[in-house]
């Protein structure tokens, strides 16, 4: 059902530093900052050969990423983002195994302008999980 490893997330509490120390020091291509008032968050996103690392930082004190780093100062990995084909069957069947969807469990766009749910890091491991249509 899932697909290929889309990025990892990591929430930061400075998205610039965190952006230079990945472009400057390692040498990544390092995309512009894009809010995404809808998720409470701001995004950068650094291009990888084979997957993407994306750098999070709360917009405004609702954020959900503000919680993560009021418990995590420095910041630290936030969710990995697996791609699937279709969202809504993915959703359903992850559903009738046993998985909880976040939220209404309705799709929402994402920072790819894609259909994007998220799982209940319970039942992953301890890790939250990103589920994005491709």
């Amino acid at each position: 059902m899932i697909g290929r490893l889309n990025h990892v997330a990591l929430a930061v509490p400075d998205l610039d530093a965190a952006a230079a120390m990945y472009r400057d020091v390692l040498g990544a291509e390092v995309s512009a900052p894009q809010a995404l008032p809808a998720h409470g968050v701001t995004v950068v996103f650094v291009q990888l050969p084979n997957t993407k690392i994306e750098l999070l930082q709360p917009l405004g004190d609702a954020s959900p990423i503000a919680p993560f780093l009021a418990r995590n100062p420095s910041g630290g990995m936030h969710h990995v983002c697996y791609e699937v084909d279709d969202i809504l069957a993915a959703r359903d069947r992850l559903k009738a195994q046993g998985a909880r969807v976040l939220g209404d469990g309705e799709p929402r766009i994402g920072a790819h302008d894609k259909p994007v749910l998220f799982l209940h890091p319970k039942d992953f491991a301890g890790t939250l999980i990103e589920i994005e249509q491709v």
